[in-house]
């Protein structure tokens, strides 16, 4: 079983982020589930969304505790919750931001993971969207990142939740962010047939 750590605030499409990663992967034939959990329900509090993907069902309804990978759409958060908590050192961490580590103040700590990577994921969206919605960007990135879902299902899901202009920017910029994780990994990952 793969699972996903979603991490943002309110308002920027924590829980529509998970909802499209298994609408993904189901698209492949896959088992998957999506929920969210968050505290106050307001526009800029803390949310969290949840991913699991198998190729059997899934029986476990918990929230992930021990992630195969953490996705952070807003990079605040990475000193006020703990964001990395259970994901162990050969796990995925992906952070929205076209800052530095250093400049994150976190070089030296994630230097204990084996696979980080930062998008702009933020400003592909502002630049093919013209709104900084992350999610479908970080979805594609997360599909360079990881092999688990291809990128034509992340296109396909998009397709299916958004329509016109909207589905058009979100695949742009999802397009942009999938070639440039592509473009910066060491060794691709494995399962892309796109």
């Amino acid at each position: 079983m793969f699972q996903v750590r979603v991490h943002g605030r309110g308002g920027q499409g924590v829980v529509t982020t998970a909802e499209l990663l298994s609408v993904a992967a189901f698209s492949e034939g896959r088992h998957a589930q999506a929920f969210p959990t968050f505290g106050s329900e307001r526009t800029g509090a803390p949310v969290v969304g949840f991913c699991r993907i198998d190729d059997k069902p899934i029986r476990t309804h918990e929230p992930v505790a021990c992630p195969d990978a953490v996705i952070i759409q807003d990079a605040t958060l990475l000193h006020q919750v703990d964001v990395f908590d259970g994901l162990a050192a050969d796990g995925y961490l992906l952070i929205n931001t076209s800052r530095s580590l250093g400049d994150l103040g976190l070089d030296s700590f994630v230097g204990r993971f084996d696979r980080v990577m930062t998008v702009p994921a933020s400003e592909l969206a502002m630049k093919h969207l013209r709104r900084p919605l992350p999610g479908a960007v970080l979805l594609a990135a997360c599909a360079a990142l990881t092999g688990q879902i291809r990128l034509a299902s992340v296109v396909a899901a998009i397709e299916g939740r958004f329509s016109g202009q909207v589905a058009a920017g979100n695949i742009a910029a999802a397009d942009a962010a999938y070639e440039m994780v592509r473009s910066q990994m060491k060794e691709p990952a494995r399962a892309e047939a796109d």
